[in-house]
Parts: structure tokens; sequence; C-alpha cells
């Protein structure tokens, strides 16, 4: 049976992560992953976590199974964070996932279930395991346009007008906020005037969230998604846990399926119960409940918005720090959308020969497509960026 199997294309990402260990240069700059790092290069634990860790240690009595769904109270406290009051509860089926792209996963799951010949249509670019689960799961893909190469800003006409090509049924795949890999985004003019096309041609939206609170803040950054959520028929959202609690390891995600049909939750969350089922059965647990504890008690909630403010503070500071330098160096303002976009990630938008260039020349590892991640810089670290941008003539 096994030698029938083929080599899988492997993941550039992690790919690349190799080639920066094997890299025996002490002045290198790993700008690859999609982890956040402090200035000292480590992803730490959060300071409420490490409480809520304790405190489960302490108070827990069991490790038996949840449930299929996970705990309600993990639920509850997650669709408060992202909705708010957007969104009636009753309207909301939601289940517990390993993880965001567990999330996706099984939205795609649920999509495949319930129209198999609906279609996904995703920007142009979007985050990799995006089409790769799509056509795993067996569903087609359509890219709409996203972003301008020559502005580094969302091409909205281009979206709008490939948008437009979608059949009632289809899904649009959103990013809630600070969008990977570009790190471009929709201001909340354009959230509506999308919501407007998506209710004209019975389209279905699926919003990916995965960075709330790393680009304007906790409550600006769920906007856009509390417009659509509360504006359509129907809708998904994939959430995780992973970059605002920093508990990537844990694996915490979250999937809602929202219907303003007032009869169609229960079947809802029966049908994303019977996924997790056929999936992974019980969703993992202790990221989940390290997320409820400290949503669920004031002073750790304040001490986490606290410590999230200050990593999202400090990626803005070293994005106007990048900007600064490139024009400094290059005595042009063509790099200020560095300062202007939001979140991990931006998109130089050059060329994957000068990405390698800076590789081989100045021992910065970024994704070929010209995506780098802010949080893998620190103050001292900018101004080698930026001369290695310079230098490569990007």
């Amino acid at each position: 049976m096994f030698e029938n199997l083929k080599p899988q294309p492997a993941d550039k990402i992690l790919a690349l992560m190799q080639m920066y260990r094997d890299d025996p240069r002490d002045q290198k700059v790993d700008l690859g992953v999609g982890v956040y790092k402090n200035a000292e290069g480590v992803t730490p634990v959060m300071r409420a976590v490490k409480a809520a860790e304790q405190r489960i240690i302490d108070e827990q009595a069991t490790k038996a199974y949840t449930g299929l769904a996970g705990d309600p109270a993990y639920a509850d406290a997650m669709i408060g964070l992202i909705l708010d009051t957007a969104v009636e509860r009753s309207k909301i089926a939601a289940v517990a996932t390993p993880g965001g792209t567990g999330a996706v996963r099984q939205a795609f799951e649920l999509i495949k279930m319930a129209n198999p010949n609906a279609r996904v249509f995703v920007s142009d670019p979007t985050w990799p395991n995006h089409v790769s689960i799509l056509k795993y799961v067996g569903i087609e893909t359509v890219v709409y346009r996203y972003f301008d190469a020559e502005t580094r800003a969302v091409n909205f006409d281009g979206m709008i007008e490939d948008l437009k090509g979608a059949k009632e049924g289809d899904v649009v795949l959103l990013h809630g906020c600070c969008h990977n890999p570009t790190g471009a985004n929709l201001n909340l003019t354009q959230w509506k005037d999308v919501v407007e096309l998506l209710n004209a041609r019975g389209l279905i939206p699926m919003i990916d969230i995965a960075y709330q609170g790393f680009g304007d803040g906790l409550e600006e950054d769920a906007a856009g998604v509390r417009l659509v959520a509360a504006s359509v028929p129907e809708c998904l959202i994939a959430a995780s846990c992973s970059k605002n609690f920093g508990i990537y390891r844990e694996r915490t995600g979250l999937l809602m399926a929202i219907s303003q049909q007032g009869d169609a939750e229960g079947l809802n969350q029966k049908t994303l119960a019977y996924l997790n089922r056929q999936n992974y059965s019980f969703p993992p647990d202790h990221g989940a409940r390290v997320v409820t504890t400290i949503l669920n008690d004031p002073e750790l909630r304040a001490d986490w918005q606290k410590e999230l403010e200050e990593t999202r503070l400090g990626m803005l500071a070293l994005r106007q720090q990048l900007a600064d330098e490139l024009q400094r160096l290059t005595g042009s303002d063509r790099f200020g959308f560095i300062a202007e976009h939001r979140g991990m990630f931006s998109l130089l938008g050059t060329t994957p020969e000068l990405v390698e260039k800076m590789r081989v020349d100045a021992g910065i590892y970024m994704v070929g497509d010209s995506r780098l991640n802010i949080a893998g810089l620190n103050a001292q670290t900018v101004p080698i960026l930026a001369k290695a941008i310079v230098d490569a003539g990007v």
C-alpha cells in the first residue's frame, strides 16, 4: 500500500525555517514564520495565561471529556469577544476546534456538506493553507483581486468587480483583520460595500479572524466581522486564539455558524458536533479553558488586554521605524505603506529573485512572495533589513 504514496510538496515556510537554522552566519534575521516574537526573539507566555494555567492546575478536578462541541463556556466567551452583541446568541452555533486551522477545515467540510456545488472565492493572495485545504477537500476555488502591487494597498475596485462574478450560494472567504500575507485591510466603508454585494448576489461570507487585537485594537479589529455577521442571512466565522493569547501549541480555535433563521441554530449545532465527531471527536480543552478563565475574570482580562496592547503598539513602532529608515536611505516615501499596514505581516511586493538576493547577501529570511513578519524584527535589526532592501534594489 505505502509504495503507492507520492511525495507531497514541501511547506515553503517550514523549509525556510530549516534553512535559517542551518545558516552559520551570526547576523541573520528570521522574518518568515508566522509567530509573534518579542525583542529578544522569544514567543513569551503571557502573564494572564500563566496565572490562568496555575488556577486551572489548582482547581481542576477531572480530565474527562467536555463534549463534542467543547466547553459551552468557551464558546460563549469567544463569541462575546468577537461579536459582542452584534448577533443574538440564539442564532449562533459554535464548536471548539484544534486551532484556527481546525476551524477553517471544519468550515470547508460544512460548506461541502451543505452545498457540494458551492465555490469558494479567496483573495489573491491569501494564507496558502486556505487554498491547500480547499484543494484537499475538493472544493472549487476562485481567486479575486485584492492586493495592488503598485500601491501595496487593497485593490478594492478589482475585488468588487471579481466578486460580481460569484453565483448565488458561492462562499466568499474574507480576512477579519490583519490580512495574511499582505497586511492591507478593508476600511469600514469598504466592509459596508462588501456586505451590500454579498446580500445583492446571495453570497455566503466566511471570515477567518486570527489576529484580533494585533491591528488597531480588540474592538476596532472586530468591527468588520460584527458588521457582516449582523447584516447577512448566514455566515461562517473561523477564529484562532494562537496569536492574541500566545497559545500557539495549545491549538485553540472556534468555528461559528450564524443563521438569522430562528430554527436553524439547533440543526447547525448538531451538524458542527457531527463534523467534530468524524474528524477528531472531542476538541482540545486546555487552551480553551485558559481563554475562558481569562475572559471571565475581570483582573486577568484587564492584564491580558494590557499585555496585548503593548504587543500591538510594539509592532506599530517597528513598522514606523522601518518606514522611516527606508525613507532616510532612499529619500522617498514609497515604503510608507509598511507603516499603514496592520498585523504581523507586510507584503513588500517584490520578486522571489530579490527575496533570494536578500537571503544570500544579507541573511534576511522571508517567504518568497516577499511577506515579512514585522514581529521578527527589533530596534537593532530594522536598520539591517532596511539596508538589505535598498541594496537588493527592491
